[in-house]
């Protein structure tokens, strides 16, 4: 923001000296970077963080020194005339856009003479950077940069049925701006048309085709608030930053609207003639009230370390604009804040206001900080313990946005096949849907990684994802917002499986998973499980199916799993708990069975597990391998260890046989496998 001292001098008292100033303003935030001499008018640059949007106008600038220095702001009064026709008479506004436009205002001005700006106005807008371009025009730079907010001229001539519609752009919708360039609109910016096209580009830069120039005789003053997330997102689309959307992207004072309409008027009227309109077309006559926020001298004292008197304090507010709304309690005052400081909601912000204008200086640098243990929640001792095992599994994390776009959001969703939440608007390109799953924005981050540097990328990510209710709409089910761990990964599903495996193990669940076969679109046939624990359903593992790799032109074989995290802390046991460990040996068999091909491993070590009961110690899968010229094309071989322990005695030779021999039993039994001697 660059301040210029001669203007700035119209509306506080300048006679302290310019540097301890610049000084004064870095310590209460308005950092100083650097100052500049143009015409002999020293011009401060300064830095003005994007919640003062307040300062971003000479008047702004001009509270803050008052403040500082306990001087008079002056602001200059308005006495604008009035004459002719009713403004309703003239023109007419439709704000179809309450969103993206909560406030629109009009005024029109009949009988102007366009021409060169006097001298004091162009020197004015010289200092701080801006051309002179004609009287209209530069009125209304001038009083933007006087008080911060953004107008805008019309060639009422050219406002087509004499008509302001506040819309969305259409869909392949142009226009082309004041800089004489071309612009792409469509249904997430907000426009300022006529009865037949846009004329401006709300917020941000006004339309060629209504644009002030010499023939201009008439005009329509446009003064508005509009939201800050539509002109930043339009500004950033277009690539079109421009004065007036850095200031509403900063908001601006909803008070400060009618006040900036008539002073620009009043302006256009001494410089180059016309009559004003009767009246004001207003879309939001009425301005909520702020609420009061409760300010407690024992606060300020805890937050600050330093006792201020209390009429000290009530002095820097009323001073910042600030009044007591006359509710008080001990030890406690009510402030309602004004309305062009948007960035004081709460008790905080008051403190900070009182702590930078008493000076941060004389806050004694020894002060007593109250320090308070800290102590992990259990929920970030579980993701740091997620996050090692991932890594130390060779995993890297990824950061993937919320919404995805129609062709990665079909590509897999595991958890369900209802159609996923939108948002109204694109929040990325292209991109409007809530992700049901993980993994497809993974699988992305893959092919990224394997396109640009041909690195196999495994991957992993914690955040929501969005589920949509299975309810008709009759009921007021909300949608279900869950909490996952996606994977993706190369190579061997059993690798995948051993990482998850010690991940359950790692948060202490004390159950092992239950994995059954599942089918789910996008992975391999047959290729795809469930996994559950104490019946509830813990997440999905599988082998992505290789037609569905070919929208990212990975090769195969990559294998993904996501897991809701919220089952799985529910029953992790992050403390450890001591255990028995046996004292007596343990004996180690091999195992070779011939089974069919359509059974799983889950299948035949649950089997196992339940055959020898408290005596397993550990079952180990070692391999899966075939031999059909031996065995036939529908059979398959698994290689499996198993490993036998008591904690009361050593196991027997003997002992140890007869339970191999009941899992022998058991497998020939329920899977018919027959073992390889």
């Amino acid at each position: 923001m660059l301040v210029s001292w001669k203007w700035l001098s119209k509306y506080v008292d300048l006679s302290m000296d310019r540097e301890e100033l610049e000084s004064r303003l870095s310590l209460s935030g308005l950092n100083h970077e650097g100052t500049t001499i143009v015409d002999g008018d020293p011009v401060i640059d300064l830095e003005v963080t994007s919640n003062r949007g307040d300062c971003l106008g000479h008047i702004g600038v001009a509270r803050e020194i008052a403040v500082l220095y306990g001087l008079n702001v002056t602001i200059p009064e308005v006495s604008l005339k009035e004459s002719g026709e009713s403004v309703d008479s003239l023109l007419s506004v439709e704000n179809r856009f309450l969103e993206g436009c909560p406030r629109y205002t009009a005024r029109v001005i009949q009988g102007v003479k366009v021409g060169p700006s006097p001298k004091w106005l162009v020197e004015s807008l010289q200092a701080v950077g801006i051309a002179s371009v004609n009287n209209v025009v530069d009125a209304t730079n001038y009083v933007m940069m006087e008080c911060g907010q953004p107008l805008h001229a019309f060639d009422y001539a050219k406002v087509a049925g004499s008509k302001i519609i506040v819309r969305r752009g259409d869909k392949k919708e142009k226009i082309e701006a004041i800089d004489h360039k071309s612009y792409d609109l469509d249904q997430t910016t907000c426009v300022i048309a006529d009865a037949k096209q846009a004329d401006a580009i709300a917020g941000v830069m006004g339309g060629a085709d209504s644009e002030v120039n010499e023939d201009t005789t008439d005009l329509v003053i446009e003064a508005a608030i509009f939201t800050p997330l539509f002109v930043r997102h339009t500004a950033r689309k277009l690539k079109l930053q421009s004065p007036s959307s850095y200031r509403f992207e900063r908001k601006v004072d909803p008070e400060g609207v009618d006040w900036a309409s008539q002073r620009v008027c009043q302006l256009i009227q001494e410089m180059a003639g016309g009559k004003v309109a009767k009246g004001i077309i207003d879309t939001l006559p009425e301005i909520p009230e702020r609420e009061s926020i409760l300010l407690r001298s024992s606060e300020i004292e805890r937050i600050l370390g330093v006792h201020i008197d209390s009429q000290e304090v009530t002095r820097i507010l009323n001073e910042l604009g600030c009044t007591a709304d006359g509710d008080d309690q001990p030890g406690s005052i009510c402030f309602v804040p004004p309305t062009w400081r948007h960035d004081l909601t709460r008790e905080a912000d008051l403190i900070e206001e009182v702590a930078r204008i008493y000076g941060y200086d004389k806050i004694p640098e020894d002060s007593p900080i109250p320090v308070a243990p800290s102590q992990k929640r259990p929920f970030d001792v579980a993701m740091e313990r997620v996050r090692l095992v991932l890594t130390a599994s060779g995993l890297s994390e990824a950061m993937t946005p919320s919404v995805v776009t129609k062709k990665l959001d079909e590509s897999l969703s595991p958890w369900t096949d209802l159609p996923a939440l939108q948002t109204q608007t694109q929040m990325l390109k292209g991109s409007k849907r809530l992700r049901r799953t993980l993994i497809p924005s993974l699988l992305q981050g893959r092919a990224n990684n394997w396109a640009t540097a041909s690195l196999e990328a495994n991957l992993f990510e914690i955040a929501h994802i969005y589920l949509p209710n299975d309810s008709d709409g009759s009921d007021d089910t909300l949608p279900s917002e869950q909490y996952c761990l996606g994977l993706v990964a190369g190579g061997d599903f059993f690798a995948l499986k051993g990482i998850v495996e010690t991940l359950i193990s790692r948060l202490g669940i004390a159950n092992d998973a239950v994995v059954e076969p599942v089918h789910r679109a996008g992975f391999v046939k047959g290729g795809a499980v469930q996994l559950t624990l104490d019946d509830v359903l813990v997440g999905y593992m599988g082998i992505v199916d290789p037609r569905t790799l070919k929208q990212w032109k990975l090769p195969a074989p990559v294998v993904a799993a996501e897991l809701s995290l919220s089952v799985l802390l529910a029953s992790s046991e992050l403390v450890p708990q001591q255990q028995s460990v046996s004292s007596f040996p343990s004996v180690q068999r091999d195992l070779n069975f011939v089974l069919s091909e359509s059974i799983r491993w889950s299948e035949m070590e649950n089997v196992v597990r339940a055959a020898i009961g408290e005596e397993l110690a550990r079952l180990t899968y070692r391999e899966t391998y075939r031999d059909a010229k031996k065995d036939g094309k529908e059979k398959k071989r698994i290689l499996m260890s198993v490993e036998l322990q008591r904690h009361d005695a050593t196991l027997s030779g003997d002992q140890a046989d007869a339970l191999i021999e009941k899992v022998i039993g058991a497998c020939k039994k329920t899977l018919k496998a027959e073992l390889l001697s």
